[in-house]
């Protein structure tokens, strides 16, 4: 599904204000980033410009500028929603889209070292409060043949990021973004992945999750719901026995408040779990609601 993204009204979607504050659970990996503007084509990996971009930077934790989600790190770049935005690419922005990028790049940076390839409106986001920043694009071309010998060799100051740690953080900040704060127990160091495309995640060789390749988030099994009832996190309470594919909201007796449609979910009976699957309604709803579907389940015990 696109976000239209036409207007400055669109920084106030829920949408896009629900990604920043999710932006400010992450931290980045290492003590260096590289900054990088946006692109019109999403996920951005898939743009030419950032296709020379990774060449140089893949190894490093990069992090996107954008409009009006403010921020990108590279790991979350195919999470929906930020993978199906649509918005002009101008490089001219208004005050509240500068304002509100920089005090979330700074936010997310800290007092990081930072290598931005940017220009115009992204340079002038990345001036606004970044001050350990060094700028490698000089001609106003983030792809110019100058620009990216620039980057390169700035990048040749920096250590490149381990290959087993890199994959660790972004399949922790997918779930962290996906699941909030404590999310990040979620992965074990054990994790080990099978397949290219939806990717299998498994612990002690069994699959807890799958990272879905269309929406660039985790779909569940139960020895996932186990993990998440663990954290506490995404829980629905019942106390029936549960015989079908569909849980009603009458059925609910207690639900995590922070669940919204389409979450991952947990369902529970009696400390044990029973299913998992996908919200139809917010955590709220489906304890105040007398009628309708709750949860559509994907996994239950038999």
């Amino acid at each position: 599904m696109k976000i239209i993204c036409s207007s400055e009204e669109s920084l106030h979607r829920p949408e896009t204000f629900r990604w920043r504050e999710r932006m400010k659970l992450l931290d980045p990996i290492g003590d260096f980033i590289v900054v990088l503007p946006c692109s019109m084509r999403k996920p951005y990996s898939r743009s030419k410009s950032h296709q020379i971009f990774k060449k140089y930077t893949k190894y490093y934790q990069e992090l996107i500028i954008t409009s009006p989600f403010g921020i990108c790190p590279r790991e979350l770049e195919s999470t929906f929603p930020i993978q199906s935005y649509d918005v002009p690419v101008t490089g001219d922005w208004s005050f509240e889209e500068r304002k509100i990028a920089s005090e979330l790049l700074k936010y997310y940076v800290g007092d990081r070292t930072v290598v931005a390839n940017v220009s115009g409106g992204y340079k002038e986001v990345c001036r606004e409060y970044l001050d350990n920043c060094i700028y490698t694009c000089k001609d106003g071309k983030p792809t110019s043949f100058e620009s990216i010998y620039n980057l390169r060799e700035e990048l040749k100051r920096f250590p490149k990021l381990n290959k087993r740690d890199r994959l660790l953080h972004e399949l922790r900040s997918i779930a962290i973004y996906q699941f909030g704060g404590n999310g990040i127990k979620f992965i074990p160091d054990d994790v080990s992945i099978k397949g290219r495309y939806h990717r299998k995640l498994l612990s002690d060789k069994r699959q807890f999750a799958l990272l879905n390749a269309d929406t660039g988030l985790y779909s569940l099994t139960l020895k996932g719901g186990e993990i998440l009832k663990n954290l506490s996190l995404k829980v629905v309470e019942i106390n029936f026995d549960l015989t079908t594919n569909t849980l009603f909201s009458p059925g609910v007796e207690k639900a995590d408040n922070s669940i919204i449609p389409k979450d991952e979910v947990v369902i529970v009976r009696n400390d044990e779990v029973v299913a998992v699957g996908k919200a139809i309604l917010s955590g709220r709803e489906m304890e105040e609601a007398i009628k309708g579907v709750a949860i559509k389940i994907r996994q239950r015990k038999k």
